[in-house]
């Protein structure tokens, strides 16, 4: 019963998505002004395009072309025939991201369906410290984090930078936000069928929360895959390093390597996160088109 309360509830929400409503002057304005940023922020994309073909000396030409006069396609080859183990650092960082991101996902839609259907004491105020954890800048807490994972042995391992990414504030909050909007008569529903809360997340409130999955799974993908700081604090192998290291290696000293061949780098590293985005769009889409309902 429940679950059919569930399927019917994802299926209005779909069908109330695809209708349509004429275009008026005022989404005219919208959809140009849209179009216009689009183009905007499109443009360094197709210059880190542009610049990852030309010949190095166009690189610092002035005034700028678009356009490169030649194509040099073996710039897209020149990382992997440096120095630089580009095969190996792409590998680590597609590792660390998987894990933290999974990661998150699990721990934060547990968590966040606990705040958000689950009565115990203090959860309120748990909730609001769980929150003032956000203002608190990495750095500051990064000698604490150091400190422990060196008595855990951990320095030079990407266990110490997967470890404390397998939970989030943020997460917590953007989930417990989703299972809260959930209308209550689906929860309701399957108490009466005899469902536990550990049936109800499982059937009831997971299937529902893929826009949300979705969400969290791209920010924390993005967020790790392009993570500089940390990798930078705790690996210090070049076996061990991740993409963003192997990229600021390939600049060389005070900025002396090929820009073009760095921008190459660049436009691949970027390839994994366009392809998870691709990928969860319908469901950031839906969960745009889900922020008015009311739980």
């Amino acid at each position: 019963m429940a679950t059919t309360q569930a399927t019917a509830f994802g299926q209005q929400n779909k069908s109330s998505s695809r209708r349509k409503k004429p275009l008026n002057s005022s989404d005219i304005i919208s959809y140009t002004i849209l179009t216009i940023a689009a183009i905007l922020v499109m443009m360094p994309l197709l210059w880190m395009f542009s610049t990852s073909l030309r010949p190095t000396t166009e690189s610092f030409q002035l005034p700028p072309q678009w356009l490169p006069t030649q194509f040099r396609w073996e710039n897209y080859l020149a990382p992997f025939e440096s120095s630089v183990p580009f095969v190996d650092l792409f590998i680590n960082s597609m590792r660390i991201t998987v894990s933290v991101t999974v990661g998150q996902l699990i721990t934060c839609s547990l968590a966040g369906y606990a705040f958000a259907r689950l009565r115990f004491p203090g959860r309120d105020l748990l909730f609001l410290l769980l929150l003032g954890s956000l203002m608190v800048p990495g750095q500051v807490t990064i000698i604490p984090i150091f400190l422990l994972m060196r008595d855990l042995g951990l320095i030079d391992n990407p266990l110490a930078i997967i470890l404390p990414g397998l939970i989030s504030a943020f997460g917590v909050f953007l989930m417990r936000q989703f299972f809260k909007q959930m209308p209550q008569e689906l929860f309701d529903a399957a108490r009466v069928d005899g469902a536990g809360h550990v049936r109800s997340f499982l059937q009831i409130a997971l299937p529902l929360a893929g826009p949300a999955m979705a969400t969290l799974g791209i920010i924390t993908f993005n967020a790790t895959w392009n993570a500089y700081f940390l990798p930078l604090i705790f690996l210090n192998s070049w076996h061990k390093m991740t993409l963003p290291q192997g990229i600021a290696l390939l600049t060389g000293y005070m900025g002396s390597g090929n820009p073009s061949v760095v921008m190459a780098a660049v436009t691949m590293a970027i390839l994994p996160v366009l392809i998870v985005f691709i990928a969860a769009q319908r469901w950031i889409i839906e969960a745009l088109t889900r922020s008015g309902l009311k739980g």
